[in-house]
């Protein structure tokens, strides 16, 4: 994800977000603490909805070559290493990290996996038929600045 053509990006929230923030969460997440978007509006209404009505909020997102990315195209072991570390609240020096999601199903495989319940071999194999998912992750105000809201729509 070097610099060139813009991409659209979504996210779901309870609101309109024309301002993106880097919050702190009650919990660790995938990629650690920021503002998270997908580029698929299913998923950006998943989130929108999990408490009933939402919104989705659609940004014009343009890479740039000054920002530090790490990008996982696939589930690999990479990926899992680094969701593990993220989980247990280490702290990456990335501004952008894109790549798959542990989704509800996934992120129990993943929570099996750090607490010893099941293998590394295990959970490759739980997971390799799951449908895709996808989430970019803007962790500093610099990689916010590679974003433009571009509107936003209710849903529910």
């Amino acid at each position: 994800m070097r610099g060139g053509d813009s991409l659209l990006i979504m996210h779901g929230s309870t609101t309109i977000v024309p301002n993106p923030e880097i919050r702190q969460a009650k919990f660790h997440k995938d990629f650690g603490e920021g503002f998270y978007c997908t580029n698929m509006e299913t998923q950006a209404f998943r989130w929108a909805t999990r408490f009933g009505e939402g919104c989705i909020n659609f940004y014009e997102f343009t890479p740039v070559i000054e920002v530090k990315t790490l990008s996982f195209p696939t589930m690999t072991e990479d990926w899992l290493d680094f969701i593990a570390l993220c989980r247990a609240g280490s702290i990456h020096d990335y501004d952008i990290v894109d790549g798959p999601m542990a989704n509800d199903e996934v992120y129990n495989y993943v929570a099996d996996y750090l607490s010893g319940i099941i293998s590394r071999q295990a959970f490759w194999e739980l997971v390799k038929f799951r449908y895709p998912t996808h989430q970019i992750c803007f962790h500093t105000e610099k990689s916010l600045q590679c974003i433009k809201f571009v509107n936003a729509r209710m849903v529910k």
